[in-house]
């Protein structure tokens, strides 16, 4: 057994001295690729052209990696490259290890600067004054529905939709305790609390709960505290040093949140893609049926329509839409041209890629 076991190794040490020849050249190419990028004035992260080499490797899997893994390693190739370019700022909903963290990781990758931010507004904030480039909030969650907070800065900013990322949400009981016996107290965010009443119910039945801020939040909180746990993600309990005393807690499986990558400028199409907007119809009979007409007429698939109340008036009403599809597609411009006769408010937020594998 030993020696081909040896052999085998051997042959493992053979390829990896390739594996990290080729990653250096590859790495020598993207930072003549930053050059030219610095040169013509175009950012370092393009999300579309991101999403076309993830697809384009994917075309080239042949396993027995899955897809998902390949993606996985190449996003921290993609993010050493962008480093060696040029730092990537981004500024996410903290505290550190929130969800928020995890989605900015899994999207950007570790070779970036993570700017932890007190509440969204400071995301939008950040982003708006150029303090960092990029930022990534919580729009909406498939269990809880939308972000408002992030609802009403998308009606106002100048910034646009980058990306999205669809992180699937999974719940761990954390704490300074080895075991659930002594747990009088837990803690979390609201939303995490909501999410696992029926396993509390069924293991903690006499403890107590906490609102906290964020989940983050409630797991630095129970540092040291052995009668005290918090309901929040893997990355946090480890973030914090804490045990995990159970994991995927959440009372459905299919708990996702989906995130936006804001930033400034405009991305090109990918072939997949979505473009979010936002309009306001006349306080007339019809109108909101006329206006989805425009994308009916021309079958745009409308993935999202939500209508959002506007913060100055009583009773008024913003719609956010998602469709599918890019603004450069001749079938969007001629629905959004003859939507802006049938409204008396039209914002377009973004277009980019659509999320693929969680991601």
């Amino acid at each position: 057994m030993k020696q081909p076991l040896e052999t085998l190794r051997e042959e493992m040490r053979k390829k990896d001295r390739d594996i990290v020849r080729l990653l250096n050249e590859r790495s020598e190419i993207s930072v003549k690729i930053g050059r030219v990028k610095g040169q013509a004035g175009f950012p370092v992260y393009d999300p579309a052209q991101e999403a076309r080499v993830l697809r384009y490797l994917s075309e080239l899997n042949g396993g027995p990696l899955s897809d998902s893994q390949v993606t996985s390693i190449f996003r921290e190739i993609l993010s050493a490259s962008r480093d060696l370019q040029k730092p990537t700022r981004i500024a996410y909903l903290g505290p550190e290890a929130s969800f928020s963290h995890q989605a900015s990781l899994l999207h950007f990758g570790a070779s970036c600067q993570f700017f932890p931010q007190q509440g969204i507004a400071r995301v939008f904030d950040e982003v708006e004054k150029g303090e960092v480039e990029w930022g990534v909030v919580p729009v909406e969650n498939s269990l809880e529905g939308s972000v408002n907070v992030t609802l009403d800065r998308l009606a106002l900013t100048p910034l646009t939709v980058q990306a999205e990322i669809d992180l699937r949400i999974s719940q761990c009981l954390i704490s300074q305790a080895k075991s659930l016996k002594g747990i009088k107290r837990v803690y979390s965010h609201p939303q995490g609390l909501a999410q696992c009443q029926s396993w509390l119910r069924a293991h903690l039945p006499n403890a107590a709960t906490g609102e906290m801020e964020s989940t983050a939040a409630a797991v630095a909180m129970v540092r040291g505290k052995k009668t005290a746990a918090a309901i929040g993600s893997a990355l946090a309990a480890s973030t914090y040093g804490l045990n995990l005393l159970a994991r995927g807690i959440e009372d459905n499986s299919s708990n996702t949140t989906r995130f936006l990558v804001i930033g400034r400028g405009d991305t090109f199409p990918t072939g997949d893609d979505k473009t979010s907007i936002i309009f306001a119809t006349p306080d007339v009979p019809g109108s909101l049926h006329r206006a989805l007409s425009c994308f009916a007429k021309r079958r745009i698939n409308l993935t999202k329509i939500e209508s959002h109340p506007v913060k100055e008036r009583l009773w008024e009403y913003f719609f956010f839409v998602d469709m599918i599809g890019h603004l450069r597609d001749r079938s969007a411009q001629n629905c959004l041209a003859e939507l802006k006769d049938k409204t008396i408010y039209l914002k377009t937020l973004g277009a980019y890629p659509r999320a693929k594998d969680g991601r």
